[in-house]
């Protein structure tokens, strides 16, 4: 049947990309055969292709392979068939461009062959005469990259005309180095790109986990690969990363309570800084959790955890881990590992799935324990991030540094006195010790994350000042001061014409500022600013303030007086200042340039009385 000159062979795109054609000719099966390739195979290799996708180019030399032979003698090419529209090679995973090449071997009653098995049970289904070739199992050779790794690389970097380079060390030491002393060439980097890609389609044990145009990323067994080609990156670069150790958990020399206490379903974040080892001690947990009969699932982009082959990792659905947490929340597994969560959109699913009952444990970075708690702030609702995080793990140079947890409880807050101040606060504790370190509570319009120690009360009192002074601007329009002196007490300055209104009649608008506040507020006069007396001649500093087009200076008291503005000593100009207490000058003016230098040089703008 191979040598019949009668045989005709219609090739679909997976058969020309796994070079199967070329292949079956050089051996003898398709000697003299008629090989008819349908444009809609070349339309969807080209696209690829453009993309810049390896299997584009693998399938563009496969085609020119085959032209060779036909060259030789050894079969007669052709290409016939309707070369589909944009739209049509846009749906080609819908099926629209299988369609298109199946017509083509209907039409001429041509042998269909296919690598696809869908597409086999498909042609079959319609009487075709259909080879199905199952897709090669090769032997599994070193590849080129792995001359780049050594025992304690974590991960290598290669671009062309750079020099090789690695991280290498424990973790907690790792160094940046060159690896080898002559760059990185286009040739040795393509052909490594080519080994790669076919790697991750002829082994079982790993996969594309993304492929777009300029970019790519594949999972090689235990290997992370990002592969980037112009015009996405500048040159062509590869990014090698593998994981240097496989730690179980009871290598941490973690307490019995805390190993207790996350078999308990709970929400944990693992936090660190960039390469402490958090990924390890995730898979170690995830590890620990299946061992004690938990139903451990996890969420990965891309999924390189080593982890059992009995937890299943799951990546984004569509695209998107929104839809994969779907999917696990019909699963039910006993706890999810989501590694990483890093924006907004990862939070809120977080949240959303503990929230739903499943323990989760999430892989955050940050440089401190309390910075994974903060990261939560504004992304989840704060009266439930206890709810969704009870529990933070601190991992610093491979080692648990630190474990904190998380309350919810009603008090007054650190560093106020007031009983009726007593508000929701969050707790956030020393593991092992019980000692509260930090109180998340909510102080005006403005949520707080504040340190609990003796050491901590100086910086709590700007806190307040600033809220303070936040509030009392709400009162006057002139310039305000605040002064914290004591946990309990401040004093607020403001100019003497505005005393009376923040006073109120009968002390009612400063026992209401008070209240609210919850401290003890002492008003008093604002020497120097905002239109106050300085000197006997009647001089005034006045507040100045900046508009997008204007400088204003503030002299309420002086409202509809001519008055004349000085730079220190030196006369500037003269003006009348308007009802509201205000002398306004164009910002592009002269006038506006000498008064903004004078600021800058800390010299004193005076107003006087004609």
């Amino acid at each position: 049947m191979g040598n019949s000159t009668d045989l005709k062979v219609v090739p679909d795109t997976s058969v020309i990309i796994d070079g199967r054609i070329s292949e079956k000719i050089r051996s003898g099966d398709y000697t003299n055969a008629k090989i008819i390739i349908p444009e809609a195979v070349v339309a969807e290799i080209e696209a690829q292709a453009n993309r810049g996708l390896e299997i584009g180019y693998k399938g563009l030399e496969e085609l020119q392979s085959i032209q060779e032979l036909s060259r030789k003698g050894l079969v007669d090419v052709s290409f016939v068939g309707i070369r589909p529209s944009p739209d049509q090679v846009k749906l080609a995973k819908g099926g629209e461009i299988d369609a298109l090449i199946r017509s083509v071997g209907e039409e001429l009653g041509a042998k269909f062959v296919t690598g696809d098995r869908i597409q086999a049970e498909v042609a079959l289904a319609r009487g075709m005469d259909v080879e199905y070739l199952k897709p090669s199992l090769f032997e599994l050779t070193p590849l080129k990259i792995e001359d780049f790794f050594s025992d304690d690389t974590m991960s290598v970097h290669l671009k062309n005309g750079v020099l090789p380079m690695a991280k290498r060390g424990s973790i907690g030491d790792v160094k940046f180095v060159p690896i080898r002393d002559t760059p990185c060439t286009y040739g040795e980097l393509h052909y490594i790109s080519r080994e790669l890609s076919e790697r991750a389609r002829s082994d079982n044990e790993s996969f594309v986990e993304l492929s777009s145009t300029g970019a790519s990323v594949l999972q090689i067994r235990n290997m992370r690969i990002a592969i980037s080609n112009p015009p996405f990156s500048d040159d062509i670069e590869i990014t090698a990363v593998r994981p240097v150790a496989s730690v179980r958990l009871e290598e941490y020399r973690l307490s019995d309570q805390l190993k207790e206490r996350v078999l308990m379903q709970r929400g944990v974040l693992i936090a660190g800084p960039p390469g402490a080892g958090k990924s390890t001690f995730a898979a170690g947990l995830a590890n620990y959790l299946h061992e004690n009969g938990y139903v451990v699932k996890t969420m990965e982009s891309p999924r390189d955890l080593q982890v059992p082959a009995e937890i299943t990792q799951y990546a984004p659905l569509e695209g998107d881990m929104t839809n994969t947490a779907d999917v696990l929340l019909l699963v039910r597994p006993d706890y999810t590992i989501y590694d990483e969560v890093r924006k907004t959109h990862d939070f809120e699913i977080f949240g959303d799935m503990r929230l739903a009952g499943v323990g989760m444990v999430g892989v955050v970075h940050a440089n401190r324990p309390v910075d994974a708690v903060q990261r939560l702030i504004g992304r989840v609702e704060l009266g439930i991030i206890p709810q969704v995080v009870d529990t933070v793990v601190f991992i610093d140079k491979g080692e648990v540094s630190k474990v904190q947890v998380l309350e919810f409880t009603v008090k007054v807050p650190f560093g106020m006195t007031e009983a009726d101040l007593a508000r929701p606060v969050i707790l956030i504790s020393d593991f092992e010790s019980g000692q509260v370190e930090y109180e998340i509570y909510t102080f005006g319009e403005q949520v707080v994350v504040m340190p609990v120690s003796e050491e901590a009360r100086k910086p709590t009192w700007k806190l307040a000042e600033n809220e303070i002074r936040s509030l009392m601007e709400r009162y006057v329009n002139g310039p305000v001061e605040v002064e914290m002196i004591s946990d309990s007490k401040a004093v607020v300055k403001v100019s003497d014409y505005e005393i009376p209104q923040v006073i109120g009649k009968n002390g009612s608008t400063i026992a209401k500022i008070e209240k609210q506040l919850g401290l003890s507020v002492d008003v008093r006069e604002l020497i120097g600013k905002g239109g106050k007396r300085e000197s006997s001649n009647s001089e005034l500093r006045p507040a100045v303030e900046q508009t997008k087009r204007h400088i204003i200076l503030d002299v309420p008291d002086l409202s509809t007086h001519d008055v004349e503005i000085f730079i220190g000593q030196d006369y500037l100009f003269t003006a009348t200042v308007s009802r509201h207490g205000e002398i306004k000058i164009r910002k592009n003016s002269h006038v506006a340039a000498d008064i903004l230098d004078a600021l800058e040089a800390g010299e004193a703008i005076v107003v006087k009385p004609v």
